[in-house]
């Protein structure tokens, strides 16, 4: 862990480089302790069915969603998420000059004992160490 999701309205795919904003994410995530580097992912999915505010479709949006297991104290998850959203701000802040776009972004817990996981991704990075 973490996953990171990024959620993107549409109209938003010509003004911001998601697989960009990916890398810039994943980067930072990778710089910040409480973020094991081998289980960081980061994703985008664009979202082509969406309604804000006034209904204008000239708005857009990126919503981030962080989850991680549970056992951080609220410090240093509160420390990694500012972070992480200053980076995703830093990002977009060209694209938000000139078109009206609404940030967000949530960490959340996940609970280790509903969330099994399998890979092989460790045993890959020792080998190339």
């Amino acid at each position: 862990m973490p996953h990171f999701h990024i959620d993107y309205s549409s109209n938003l795919e010509e003004v911001v480089d998601m697989g960009a904003l990916c890398e810039a994410v994943r980067a930072a995530a990778a710089g910040i302790e409480t973020f094991p580097m081998p289980g960081i992912r980061v994703r985008a999915t664009r979202v082509d069915h969406y309604a804000i505010a006034d209904g204008n479709r000239d708005h857009g949006f990126i919503d981030l969603s962080v989850r991680l297991r549970a056992g951080r104290p609220a410090e240093v998850k509160r420390d990694a998420i500012e972070r992480i959203f200053t980076v995703l701000k830093d990002f977009v802040a060209p694209a938000m000059a000139t078109h009206s776009i609404a940030l967000s972004a949530e960490m959340r817990d996940i609970d280790a004992a509903l969330s099994p996981k399998c890979g092989t991704i460790r045993d890959y990075l020792e080998t190339m160490a």
